[in-house]
């Protein structure tokens, strides 16, 4: 694990810098057209995106040596920021937007390969606990960079914070090209490189063979719709709250919440590790219910102190099921792991992309509690089906164990390929 603790040390400091441009290049290109159309249109080209290169990534990553594409992918997005630096005022516009295409591509690219790569890095039976240090590594990373955005980009300028940020992804690089960390499994490695079917029909064969990872995969979209619906809802808010102060509510919320998801991760990342199991589908539904219940319970005007306790419980389911959720999707065979990252970062983006548009638009009618409700609600209605059918599984596996002769194997009813038996970690506890 000790490579692996430097690895996350680099992403840490490249996510750093994308939190810091994230709101450094928003705040440029409205300052530079005075458009907010323009600056809506460069989110909306980002974001896109983001959901295209999702399915490209996949490919890319079960073809392609790992670690040289995020290697190539955080060089390109310093490169591509250096252009913007000394490009002349006239031609920065359109640099922008072709920055918004090589970042949200290059992300997407990053995240994926290095999600796929966990289990070659540090073993399978460690994942758990690495997914664990990355998401810390990322949440400090984001409580940072939005955190220090402001006064970067007020005390230096935007210069300073697009060089800065380009300066993070050379570090990045630099760690992860120098780490002698081994990122595809040794028979990928050994093979020529070819992705047989790794067109659309091999997503398609990939869900149908894999129905549960397809399920948690619209589950995770569908709690992009929420966690969309509260970001939009959290300002507006926080605004009806106390009009004289709208900002204290929407930094107390952020605080506890990023608090709750470092110390989920930290206690879950150690006791899976311990213990030797890893929560599957079951832990997942359970956590992501609580924490969609937790994120509607801000939002019903509870006192300060009980809404700063559901933020920290949101907090805290959040970083759960993220863990059990990667982990989960780790679990798959290498030669399908890329294509299940791929297909899950494009829908994680499309729900967070459809539930900005759409709750922005409701809220203008509504308020922000029922809007919030109706979308976190849906991703408990989805998890609480999902859980009926696995208790449902489970009923059947125990009967069909019960009615075995004795002497004879247990039979694996998971039903798609790489899929753990049912006692194995694949299966919540």
């Amino acid at each position: 694990m000790g490579h692996f603790r430097l690895l996350v040390i680099g992403n840490g400091v490249s996510a750093y810098g994308s939190y810091l441009n994230m709101v450094a290049l928003n705040v440029f290109i409205y300052h530079v057209t005075g458009s907010a159309l323009t600056a809506g249109l460069f989110m909306a080209v980002r974001l896109l995106t983001n959901v295209a290169a999702g399915l490209i990534s996949g490919r890319l990553v079960s073809r392609y040596d790992r670690k040289r594409l995020m290697v190539g992918a955080d060089l390109t997005q310093a490169l591509a920021l250096l252009l913007l630096l000394i490009a002349p005022g006239g031609a920065r516009v359109a640099l922008l937007f072709a920055l918004a295409v090589v970042t949200g591509a290059c992300s997407t690219l990053s995240q994926v390969a290095l999600r796929s790569s966990v289990p070659e890095i540090v073993g399978a039976g460690h994942r758990a606990r690495a997914n664990g240090l990355l998401v810390t590594g990322r949440s400090l990373a984001m409580i940072a960079g939005f955190a220090s955005s402001g006064v970067v980009v007020a005390r230096f300028g935007y210069s300073t914070a697009f060089a800065l940020d380009a300066a993070t992804f050379v570090v990045s690089a630099g760690i992860l090209f120098l780490l002698p960390v081994r990122t595809r499994a040794a028979a990928a490695e050994g093979g020529d490189g070819a992705d047989e079917g790794a067109g659309p029909s091999a997503y398609r064969a990939l869900l149908r063979t894999a129905p549960l990872l397809a399920v948690m995969v619209a589950v995770r979209a569908v709690d992009g719709l929420g966690s969309s619906s509260h970001n939009v809802a959290l300002p507006i808010y926080s605004d009806s709250l106390d009009p004289a102060h709208p900002a204290t509510f929407v930094s107390q919320f952020w605080a506890t919440w990023a608090l709750g998801s470092i110390v989920a991760q930290q206690l879950c990342g150690r006791l899976m590790n311990k213990s030797g199991r890893t929560p599957g589908e079951r832990a997942f539904a359970v956590g992501s219910c609580v924490m969609s219940a937790a994120f509607i319970l801000v939002f019903t005007g509870l006192p300060t102190v009980p809404a700063v306790a559901a933020a920290l419980v949101a907090g805290m389911a959040d970083g759960f099921t993220e863990i059990v959720y990667v982990s989960r999707l780790q679990a798959a065979p290498d030669e399908q792991r890329g294509r299940l990252f791929g297909l899950s970062a494009s829908a994680e983006n499309t729900g967070f992309g459809l539930g900005m548009i759409v709750s922005a638009a409701l809220l203008d009618h509504f308020a922000p509690l029922p809007v919030v409700a109706f979308f976190h609600g849906l991703a408990i209605v989805l998890c609480a089906a999902l859980l009926a059918v696995l208790f449902r599984r489970g009923g059947t596996y125990a009967r069909r164990q019960a009615g075995q002769p004795a002497g004879e194997p247990a039979q694996d009813t998971g039903g798609a390929p790489g899929r753990e038996a049912p006692t194995a970690e694949g299966h919540s506890t």
